[in-house]
């Protein structure tokens, strides 16, 4: 069993038409798995529904203590890209020996699921794939790639998540 644990981000962002706004409504987590006819296992928990840029301190302890409670030991956590490195550095340095036992892989969308066009299914996918092949450790899975925590970065002009060394 993999728990998917939802905080929000461009992942889940919703469009107001008539107003042009982006906003949070319900997370497009159900949705993604059975039009992807995924297969595996997963319970969803919906933890907060917010832009990665609005995250604090308080919120990222949240995600961690989620993923330190949760029964199981691989976890995927959507999350916006702007601060997707940093909540991953919470969680791989937080020191707790259940927490370093598990596998965690955090994902997300550069658009949202809702215009369609988005990577969100395509990156949910992926991190579902490599949360079971992977060993305990904090990774960000990204455009059908897999990175440790600690040596990635989002290229803002690119609009891909990319190596670093």
């Amino acid at each position: 069993m993999i728990r998917v644990l939802v905080t929000g981000g461009t992942f889940d962002k919703e469009y107001n038409e008539l107003n042009g706004t982006l906003f949070f409504k319900d997370t497009h987590v159900p949705e993604m798995l059975r039009l992807g006819r995924s297969r595996v296992e997963v319970q969803v928990e919906t933890l907060m529904m917010m832009d990665s840029l609005d995250l604090q301190d308080a919120d990222r302890a949240r995600i961690a203590e989620a993923c330190r409670t949760a029964g199981e030991t691989r976890l995927v956590v959507t999350h916006g890209t702007d601060t997707m490195v940093e909540t991953a550095r919470v969680l791989a340095t937080a020191a707790n020996d259940t927490l370093a036992a598990k596998t965690i892989v955090l994902t997300g969308a550069m658009v949202p699921y809702a215009f369609g066009s988005s990577d969100g299914l395509f990156n949910l996918g992926s991190a579902l794939s490599f949360v079971q092949v992977l060993p305990a450790g904090v990774y960000v899975a990204m455009n059908g790639r897999c990175f440790n925590w600690d040596a990635v970065t989002k290229d803002r002009e690119a609009g891909i998540f990319k190596e670093v060394t």
